[in-house]
């Protein structure tokens, strides 16, 4: 499987905590891969960032709720322990080859297996634990997450988080809503628009092939904003500290 661009990026890695994300911040519940069985440490919790990042996590919310009181950003996943992006990484291969019709233990359509490894890898990282090339969401600098209502019922964004195909590349829609006005193809590029658009103004940047996964900090950042080098490599402890930089952004 090929180096994505930025696992290039070098790594000044600044040592900041993870800390909790605060329940004011809604989050999709059960959790979704530890509902699946991802291998967790006993009573670890998901629910992690750097302090940086969940800073502006915060403050994208509140941007959110200038623009739109209506709508409330809604978590799917954050911190990632490699073991889980592991696990995720081969059950996102089953499971993909499982809908083509693919015997994954059949040793004679190892072609079709190998496109199908390509495929997920272009959404899924590698889960690789070389210090120089870690998965983002082990990081604690990335955050997969969509909209929802103030009842916290997820708002449609025209495809799944985590499905594998073009309908989750950010502008899929953006062709379309411009063509069918008040079309339903407009109403999803709008509200991934919503999203993105809050995320950057927070500091965060954008996975050219996923809608909902925002990062801040790592590899992919640093590529994307031209920093030179990324500050955070995997992280594998969660630290007692709670303490945000800024505590007036709690709410």
């Amino acid at each position: 499987m090929k180096l994505r661009p930025w696992n290039n990026i070098k790594i000044d890695e600044c040592n900041e905590p993870l800390i909790s994300i605060p329940k004011s911040i809604f989050r999709l519940t059960p959790h979704p891969y530890m509902s699946l069985g991802a291998p967790y440490l006993t009573g670890a919790d998901p629910w992690v960032l750097r302090r940086s990042v969940l800073n502006r996590l915060i403050r994208a919310q509140q941007h959110l709720s200038e623009i739109n009181p209506q709508v409330q950003l809604a978590l799917f996943d954050a911190w990632r322990p490699i073991s889980v992006q592991k696990f995720m990484f081969n059950h996102t291969i089953q499971e993909t080859c499982k809908s083509k019709g693919i015997d994954i233990n059949n040793l004679s359509v190892n072609e079709e297996i190998n496109d199908v490894i390509e495929e997920v890898g272009r959404f899924w990282a590698k889960p690789s634990s070389d210090p120089l090339t870690p998965p983002p969401h082990s990081t604690g600098a990335a955050i997969d997450l969509t909209l929802a209502d103030m009842t916290n019922k997820p708002l449609d964004l025209g495809g799944e988080i985590d499905f594998i195909g073009p309908e989750s590349w950010p502008d899929f829609y953006k062709k379309d809503s411009f063509k069918l006005l008040l079309s339903k193809y407009q109403v999803f590029q709008d509200r991934r628009s919503l999203l993105f658009s809050v995320m950057e103004q927070a500091g965060f940047v954008q996975h050219p092939n996923e809608w909902w996964h925002f990062s801040y900090g790592d590899q992919l950042w640093s590529w994307l904003t031209k920093k030179g080098n990324a500050i955070y490599g995997a992280a594998l402890e969660v630290s007692k500290d709670i303490t945000l930089l800024d505590p007036s952004l709690v709410t």
